[in-house]
C-alpha cells in the first residue's frame, strides 16, 4: 500500500501536513493550500499510497494526460495519495506535505499506512489542514477553528476551539487514530462562506498559510495570493452592488457575526436568514462572466 521510493536522510523534527480534497475542502482551501505550500517550498515527491484499495474509481476516476515532451504518448494518472519532503536550511524543520481526495474504503487501513509513513520519517507533529461551510460573511476576516493535542500548541496556531459533533471524515479520523497512536497532533479548519462555495477562495486558502508558516519558522511571498484576494473581494464587492437580495444576505450575516463577536462566541445558526441556494446559481454566474476568454 505504502510505497517510499526513497528514504529521507537527516531529519529535523518533521511534521507531516494533510489536506484531502472532497467533503473536508470547502471551496477547495485546504488542498490548495497544502499544494500552495509544497510547491512554494520546493518539495520533492518521496513517497505513495496506491489507491487501489481505497478508491472506488468508479467516484474518483483516473485521468489520462500526454506524457511530458510528448504530443502522441499518453499516460494514466491515479487518485494515489502522494508525499512530499522539503528539507532546506531556510526553514526550522523539514515539512512532509501529503495531498489526496478522501478515500472511499477502508479508512483505517488508510490511516495506518499514513502513519506508517509518519513513524518511518520519525513525524514529531501530524498536521491536517481542512475548510467547512458556515454562515459567515465574506467581508469578515476568514475565522479558524480546530484542535491540537497539546494545549501549548493550540495556543500558538490561535485556535478557536469547536464544539461540533456529527459526522467527519477522513480529516477527523485520521487525527483521532494518530493521537490514539502517541502522535502529536493539530487540526486547522477554514470558515468558508457556505454562499460562495462553489468557487475557489483565496482568502481561506491565505489565512491556513499565514497560520501554519510560523510554526515551520518559514516565511513565504505571498504576493499572488494577495493579488488573488483582491480580485476576489473585488468581484464580489459589485456582486453586492448589483444585486439586492445578495446585498440584504450578506448585511444580515454581518450583523449576526458582529453580535457573536461582542458574546465572544461563533454565530448560532438561525431561521431569519433566507436560503442561500438561490443566491449561489447568480453569484458563480457572475465570477464566470468576470473570466477572460
Amino acid at each position: 500500500m505504502l510505497t517510499i521510493h526513497a528514504e529521507p536522510q537527516g531529519l529535523r523534527r518533521p511534521v507531516l501536513i494533510l489536506a484531502w480534497g472532497g467533503w473536508n475542502d470547502a471551496a477547495e482551501a485546504a488542498t490548495t493550500a497544502a499544494r500552495y505550500l509544497a510547491t512554494s517550498l520546493h518539495a520533492e515527491k518521496f513517497a505513495e499510497i496506491d489507491p487501489e484499495e481505497f478508491y472506488h474509481f468508479g467516484l474518483s476516476r483516473p485521468t489520462v494526460r500526454f506524457r511530458a515532451g510528448s504530443e502522441t504518448e499518453r499516460e494514466l494518472v491515479w487518485p494515489a495519495t502522494e508525499f512530499s519532503i522539503a528539507q532546506s536550511p531556510g526553514l526550522a524543520r523539514d515539512v512532509i506535505v501529503g495531498v489526496a481526495i478522501e478515500p472511499h474504503l477502508k479508512w483505517k487501513a488508510y490511516c495506518a499506512a499514513v502513519l506508517e509513513l509518519a513513524r518511518r520519517c520519525e513525524v514529531t507533529l501530524v498536521l491536517t489542514l481542512g475548510a467547512l461551510l458556515a454562515e459567515v460573511p465574506h467581508t469578515r476576516p476568514v475565522r479558524l477553528v480546530g484542535g491540537a493535542s497539546d494545549p501549548e500548541l493550540a495556543a500558538r496556531l490561535g485556535l478557536r476551539p469547536t464544539r461540533y459533533e456529527g459526522p467527519t471524515g477522513i480529516v477527523g479520523v485520521l487525527t483521532s487514530i494518530s493521537r490514539e497512536r502517541g502522535f502529536a497532533t493539530a487540526s486547522l479548519w477554514a470558515n468558508v462562506p457556505h454562499y460562495i462555495s462553489g468557487i475557489e477562495n483565496p482568502k481561506a486558502t491565505r489565512t491556513l498559510l499565514e497560520r501554519v508558516l510560523p510554526l515551520l519558522g518559514a516565511t513565504l511571498d505571498l504576493g499572488d495570493l494577495d493579488e488573488a484576494v483582491k480580485q476576489f473581494d473585488a468581484n464580489l464587492a459589485e456582486i453586492v452592488a448589483q444585486n439586492a437580495k445578495i446585498a440584504g444576505y450578506v448585511r444580515k450575516l454581518e450583523s449576526r457575526d458582529a453580535e457573536a463577536q461582542a458574546a465572544a462566541a461563533p454565530p448560532a445558526p438561525g431561521s431569519d436568514l433566507p436560503p442561500a441556494a438561490e443566491l449561489v446559481a447568480e453569484i458563480e454566474q457572475f465570477l464566470r462572466q468576470q473570466r477572460p476568454e
